[in-house]
This record gives structure tokens, sequence and C-alpha cells, in this order.
């Protein structure tokens, strides 16, 4: 047996994490920065049609399309005369195990049964863990979900606790970790005892199962609308949701819609800190991740992410907690909806777009996820209050203060959003590359256009501002 220290362990990473998903991902690599992006999801990924049938197979997709018609209804109340765009909720939750990561699973699962690996390892604390036991289950193969689950005196969120009964109840082993740096090494550990496949988050297969849902959007928005939303709101963490969405909505040729990611507002709190840990109310969804992977994508448990959310993005929006369990409660009693937080994210910065938007705007939000006991707001602001956060009523915008204050708003016309200027984004992702010692090149700068979105003398003039910049701070 190979030598199983830390050290020994994060020295042989790269074999391991290349063995564990069967890609080579050193073909990709150009000289520099960049890599061949749509090269690794072309040759790694599946067609569209492949992927629907492959899902098809057990039970994924073809989820219903609805229109939050009494929401709506309240949004024009609260809006300027022709104003209050239209609402609708892809409602994914009536997928297997109860989300969309069900689609990333299904892809994810299949290519490992396909190459012939007899399980499979996730290290998730979310939903998608969930969604491998039950593919796993479906293709016959044995699963183990890592999770950072504790603090250190043996404290769990109640909805990290809840994931867990789910990945149990498919028969998934699942191994819980207190928060630190652990779980990718325990993880690499397991790869390399058991020789699972790595259904990591971020590997082509796992975007490409997410492309059917931009696909599905594209379809039934023609047939039971008339044409593709004005707006498609995703709810953003690590990049997937937001990149497979849109690349699939592109493919079906949806050239108009805008996509706008969403996330919670965490900022202040470290997602690795012992202490910040339980004083946070989500688990996906927020900044904490949010920013992270947009401005630094390959920061993920295989070589290259195949999310890169900058790509894709054409606005960013943060909500506060306290809206989001307010919205939760509203989708209850106005639509008959009971849904867990993460789509309810997105959806909530759709209540006050919605407002801004003409009448005739279509505003889309392309997920909802199971509830249950530990997902409930009644369970999240229990166990908030238990770690010394208040919860009071007043207004998000200036009372709610993550780690310290969660306000639920008294009235809906307190719903709000911040939005984050994709400059800074753009500049931080230089500033992350150089940090690193990563000085592109010439040849980078088509690359890093793409990433960004801007055109390659744009791209020249933010490398400079932030190399500027960096120089006059020594």
């Amino acid at each position: 047996m190979s030598e199983q220290t830390y050290e020994s362990i994060m020295s042989r990473k790269s074999d391991i994490v290349s063995a564990s998903v069967g890609i080579d991902y050193s073909k990709y690599e150009t000289e520099g920065i960049g890599f061949d992006y749509e090269g690794l999801m072309r040759e790694n990924g599946y067609a569209i049609e492949d992927v629907i049938s492959l899902q098809r197979e057990t039970g994924v997709g073809n989820t219903p399309l609805v229109e939050l018609k009494n929401i709506t209804r309240l949004v024009k109340k609260l809006s300027e005369s022709g104003k209050g765009a239209r609402i609708f909720l892809k409602d994914e939750a009536t997928n297997p195990s109860g989300s969309f990561k069900d689609r990333r699973a299904s892809v994810s699962v299949a290519r490992a049964k396909e190459l012939g690996y007899k399980g499979v390892i996730a290290a998730t604390s979310g939903n998608y863990g969930a969604a491998v036991a039950s593919q796993a289950m479906k293709r016959g193969l044995k699963c183990i979900v890592i999770q950072e689950c504790y603090d250190s005196v043996g404290r769990g969120q109640p909805e990290i606790l809840e994931k867990a009964r789910a990945c149990e109840a498919y028969g998934a082993e699942v191994i819980q970790l207190t928060v630190g740096p652990e779980l990718f090494y325990y993880f690499l550990v397991l790869l390399e005892e058991t020789g699972y496949f790595n259904a990591s988050l971020y590997t082509p297969f796992a975007i490409a199962g997410i492309e059917s849902l931009g696909n599905e959007i594209a379809q039934q928005s023609r047939q039971y609308i008339g044409r593709e939303p004005d707006y498609v709101l995703v709810t953003h963490a690590g990049g997937g949701n937001l990149t497979g969405t849109a690349r699939g909505m592109l493919k079906t040729g949806s050239s108009e819609t805008k996509f706008i990611a969403v996330s919670v507002d965490l900022s202040g709190l470290h997602m690795a800190s012992d202490r910040d840990f339980n004083r946070k109310s989500f688990t996906t969804g927020h900044t904490g991740f949010g920013i992270p992977f947009a401005v630094f994508p390959d920061r993920s448990d295989v070589p290259r992410n195949s999310a890169r959310p900058l790509r894709y993005m054409d606005r960013y929006l943060l909500v506060k907690q306290g809206e989001v369990f307010y919205v939760t409660e509203m989708l209850a009693r106005l639509e008959g909806l009971q849904r867990g937080p993460a789509g309810n994210t997105s959806l909530t910065a759709a209540i006050a777009l919605a407002r801004e938007l003409p009448e005739d705007n279509i505003v889309l939000v392309q997920e909802t996820e199971y509830t249950g006991a530990g997902k409930l707001p009644s369970a999240q602001l229990t166990f908030a209050m238990n770690n010394g956060v208040r919860v009071i009523r007043g207004n998000p915008m200036t009372e709610d203060i993550p780690g310290n204050t969660i306000a639920i708003p008294e009235d809906p016309g307190q719903i709000a959003y911040e939005e984050i200027d994709l400059q800074r984004l753009r500049v931080s992702y230089i500033k992350e590359l150089l940090k690193r010692g990563m000085t592109p090149s010439d040849r980078d700068l088509t690359f890093l256009s793409e990433e960004l979105r801007v055109d390659h003398k744009y791209t020249v003039s933010l490398i400079q501002e932030v190399i500027n910049a960096n120089s006059e701070t020594r």
C-alpha cells in the first residue's frame, strides 16, 4: 500500500484524480495559463441527445415549468404601472432525489458504469450527495459521500444533517468530517484505496448533465409561453448550475436570454472558519462559494474545472438570508409549493427584478429543490439563534448582517437585491492569476478574453490595470 501521510497523498493528487475520472487533462493544456476548454467539453461530454437518453433511463429530467401566477399578481401590485414581469419556475424538485443535481449525477454515474468502475465517491455537503447516491443505486454501483459536517464541538447544521440522512436512505456510506483541510485529503485517500470513480461536480460529465436543463427551459418556454424567457436566474455557488444551464440554452439557439447569477450575501464570513461555519444559514448558493469560484474556477477537485461562470454571467445579484426565508414561506403560502432554500435564493432576486421590468417580460427561475425537516426555515432559524445569531423582523438590506443578524422582511416590498459589478470580478480574476505567479502571455489573451467575455484590447487593459495597481502598493 502507498504511503498515506498528508504530504505523500498530496504529492500524488494529480495521478489519483486523473485515474479516478478517466480524463487525461494534460492533452488540453496549452502553453501558459489557458487550456482548450471547448475541446475538453466536446471530447469528454455528451451530445445533448445522449444526455437526455441517459437521463430518461433513470427518471431524470422532463420536469414541469410552472407559472407563479399568485406571486406575479403580488409583484404587479407592488410595481409601478406597466411593470411587474411574469415569473416562471422550473420545478426540479420532481427529479428522483429532489433537485437539479440529479442531472449532474446521472451522467457522471453512467460514465462510471461505462468505464467499469465498481463505485463512485462524491465530496459534498449538499444535494449532490443524495443525487449521486440515488443514481448509483439505479446503476448498481456502490457509493461513498464525504461531508464537511461538524464544527470542533460536534455541532452539525440541520440542512447538512438532512442531506446526510437522504444519502443514507439511498444506500450510500456517509463519512462526516469537521471543518478543515482534511476533507480533500480523505477524499484522495478513499479514491486511491477504493479505485472508485470521482463523481466530481466539475467534470465535463457533470456539466453536460445540466445542459439538458437549459435545453428543456428553451423548449418548454417556446411551447407554453411562445418564446424564450428574457431572463433566467440561477442560484450560483461553484458555477456548474449557471454554466450548464447557459450552455444548454445556447445550444438551442436562445441567444437573447440573459443569464443572471444569484447568491446569498454571506460577506465577512469565512467558510473554513470553525466559528463561522455554523453562523451561516445556507450551505450552498452563497458568496463564500460564488465569488471565489467565479474569480478562480480551478480551485476544484479536478485539474481543470468545467464550470466557468464568468463566460456565461450577464449579471450577478446578491440577496439576504432573511429574504430567502421569507420567500420560502411565500412560495408555500401563495403557490402551494414547499421547496428548499437553494432555488428560493434565485426566486428572491426574481421577485425584486420583476418589479423593475415591463409586465410583458418573462423571468424564469431555473430550479427548485426538495425540502425536509432540516431544510425548513424553522430548523435553520432555530439553529441560528442557538449559535448566537439574532433573528428579527426588519429591512434585510439595512439590518441583515451575516453571522450576527438575520432580518426577516416585514412586508414583500422590502425584497430587494444588491448588484455586483462584473468589472470587479474580472479584475479579481486577473489578480488571482498574478497572485499565483501566473503572468499572462500573448498566447493567453484569447483564452482570457473568452473567460471574461470581453474583447482582446480590453483584456490587455485589465491586465495592465492590475499590474499597475500592484506596483503602486509595493
